[in-house]
């Protein structure tokens, strides 16, 4: 018994040979033996005739320091070279109805790798592993998952919501302050009864909205509405519509135009969101080439755990398609429109 305790190693000495190895590992990374990213555990182990469970606990105190950044599924890297790693894809674009189909082919662009999901339901974290990094263009994608990312430490950026339960990183439209102009603009044009046409889930436009006129003047109202409840914004008497996405304005001018309701000369119709040379209305518009750029920056230089948000401002596009508030609008806003507009509904 005597003999075999003898044979085991003292804990000072493990201790020694696990210091030893970790300043090895630092010094190789110091003088540019180990760079990028690392040989695979067993290799590593051999070169240093360590075993693999030493290994790889020195290589984790190694990471926990910042000389190392550890990805489960994609390897250990010297800090800062997996920025490029992250910036080159391959990506995992997960979409939805709402996605701009613009922005996808610019992603792909900038990645030269990409793979579209538009079910979540079927992820499943080993198929995660294959990404250098993950980007959220759907409005509905479940928090669940955005937490799964970043648990397994897999990059990820957000591309369509504003504020989420977790911090990420994002590169968003700033909405409220081309609202904000637009509204400024109505208002000095006479308008006071304004309507946000955006989703349920969203009041950015309204907020905007409200803010902005109420710097100018008292006698205002904002009403919000969806792009598709159109009937009951003909009700509601506002001659100044602003829209939350290039989609939305689309659909509004038509149904506008169905209902038999002239632009600008009854409503006015701006909109603020992404379009690249197709611009239906007068607003504020970002590029989503810019938008993907900014997504590759943000990959390319981020730090894991310090999220950072780029907000895109835009420019002022003039369609035509706003006016200044002519005498009598409010009364033209119930004979301007076709007897049958609201049959056209259910057609």
């Amino acid at each position: 018994m005597h003999d075999a305790m003898r044979r085991q190693p003292r804990v000072s000495e493990l201790s020694y040979k696990f210091q030893r190895l970790r300043e090895k590992i630092r010094q190789a990374v110091a003088s540019g033996e180990l760079s990028g990213k690392l040989p695979g555990e067993r290799e590593l182990a051999r070169r240093f005739q360590v075993n693999a469970k030493t290994l790889s606990k020195a290589l984790s105190d190694l990471a926990a320091e910042g000389l190392l950044y550890r990805r489960v599924g994609r390897g250990t890297f010297v800090k800062g070279s997996e920025i490029e790693d992250h910036a080159t894809g391959p990506w995992l674009l997960v979409v939805d109805g709402s996605t701009d189909q613009a922005l996808v082919e610019h992603l792909r662009d900038q990645s030269g790798s990409a793979e579209i999901c538009s079910d979540t339901s079927s992820i499943r974290p080993s198929f995660l592993n294959q990404f250098a990094a993950v980007i959220d263009l759907g409005d509905r994608t479940p928090e669940a998952l955005v937490r799964d990312l970043l648990i397994r430490g897999i990059p990820f950026v957000s591309a369509a919501q504003e504020a989420r339960a977790y911090s990420t990183n994002a590169v968003v439209l700033d909405a409220m302050l081309g609202a904000t102009h637009l509204t400024r603009q109505l208002v000095l044009g006479g308008h006071r009864r304004f309507l946000a046409i955006e989703d349920r889930t969203k009041t950015s436009i309204a907020e905007a909205i409200r803010c902005a006129a109420s710097r100018y003047c008292s006698d205002f109202c904002v009403d919000i509405c969806s792009a598709s409840n159109w009937v009951w914004a003909l009700d509601s008497g506002a001659t100044a519509w602003i829209c939350d996405s290039v989609r939305g304005a689309v659909q509004t001018l038509q149904n506008l135009k169905r209902a038999g309701v002239e632009v600008p000369q009854t409503i006015s119709v701006a909109a603020v969101g992404w379009a690249d040379g197709d611009y239906p209305c007068t607003g504020y518009f970002a590029d989503p080439q810019d938008q993907a750029a900014a997504i590759a920056e943000i990959l390319r230089n981020s730090q894991p755990g310090r999220p950072t948000t780029l907000w895109l401002t835009g420019k002022l596009i003039n369609c035509g398609t706003t006016a200044s508030i002519g005498p009598g609008a409010e009364e033209r806003m119930g004979i301007s429109i076709m007897p049958d507009a609201r049959a056209l509904v259910a057609h």
